[in-house]
């Protein structure tokens, strides 16, 4: 397998291809970042290589939504295609030595990343599931600008007598909130019509504590990623517990807080609704409480608790019903 690294920005891809790793040979070259050069970044590299697309390895940076394009139309060749995270390649470049940053190094970095490593191979999402990120992330957009005219609508009234700019911000806030009540209704009518995210989300929402808004988040997540285990779930949300150890000096234990923030603080509020509704995460959560866990630790143990819950559903497609005898999920 022959492996080439696309250091990836908004108007550019900057190529890079080991010719031969002994002697420092490289080939590098930059093409725009559009759909008229995809093509000519694939024969390029056919090209030098003179082997067919099934035999390159392309390894690109996550780069926002810029990657995107490109990997789909490597992917759509018959190209070996890996999305990897920034921060892992960084560390890489930091234990090569390597102490400057260019876009012509970044990319023979990512090749040579993709060399040293067995690179999981990336898969486009499924048409349904790409439109509904999309959408969830205007709403996740439009929520934030709600809040900002709210912010805005509260300093105009402690200010005082300003009715001119309160009618403006409100005639704001009724256009953003009518636009939210649309998205929703599109995001939701988007499930129905697709049986696997349909059946994903009247699964979730058999567990007390997931609602709408935080089965709208799930859907996508669990429809788009094969999680082999409920751990790797709570580490995509950032749930992870991180322990720091040297010698006799040892850290407080505190949550990764890696992934999608959106999850982490929709879950949240749910976790706080299914203290009281969830029987499950009711009884762990007083457990921990009578242990001596200070409120907010217990809360975030339920959230990877309720994310755990989440993914048995999911994965057994069975809908969620308490096990009187030992408290725990039962799956119908």
């Amino acid at each position: 397998m022959i492996y080439f690294g696309i250091d990836v920005s908004k108007d550019k891809l900057d190529c890079g291809w080991i010719r031969d790793p002994l002697k420092g040979k490289v080939k590098t070259r930059v093409f725009q970042n559009k759909v008229t050069d995809f093509s000519k970044l694939l024969a390029w590299a056919q090209k030098h290589t003179g082997v067919p697309a099934e035999e390159l390895h392309f390894v690109i940076e996550a780069t926002g939504i810029y990657h995107q394009a490109v990997a789909q139309a490597l992917h759509d060749a018959g190209a070996r295609v890996s999305v990897v995270n920034p921060a892992n390649v960084k560390h890489f470049a930091r234990s090569e030595g390597r102490r400057s940053k260019t876009d012509q190094r970044d990319c023979l970095v990512l090749a040579r990343y993709g060399n040293a490593h067995r690179l999981r191979l990336w898969q486009p999402n499924p048409e349904p599931v790409r439109v509904l990120r999309a959408l969830l992330s205007r709403l996740s957009a439009l929520d934030k600008d709600i809040q900002r005219e709210k912010n805005r609508l509260e300093k105009a009234a402690f200010v005082g007598n300003l009715p001119e700019v309160a009618q403006s911000i409100q005639t704001m806030l009724d256009h953003l909130k009518a636009e939210q009540k649309h998205l929703q209704k599109q995001i939701d009518g988007l499930i129905r019509r697709h049986p696997e995210l349909k059946e994903a989300r009247e699964l979730l929402t058999t567990i007390p504590g997931i609602g709408p808004v935080m089965s709208r988040l799930l859907v996508p997540v669990l429809c788009s990623r094969d999680f082999v285990s409920a751990r790797q779930l709570a580490a995509f949300a950032g749930l992870n517990p991180v322990h720091e150890e040297s010698g006799n000096q040892r850290s407080k234990s505190v949550i990764s807080k890696a992934g999608d923030n959106r999850i982490r603080a929709k879950l949240y509020m749910a976790t706080v609704s299914a203290t009281s509704s969830n029987p499950v995460i009711r009884e762990y959560y007083q457990r921990l409480l009578k242990k001596g866990k200070c409120k907010m630790v217990a809360l975030v143990a339920c959230m990877r608790k309720l994310l755990h819950i989440c993914f048995g559903v999911f994965k057994n497609r069975c809908a969620f019903q308490v096990n009187p005898v030992s408290t725990g999920v039962g799956l119908v």
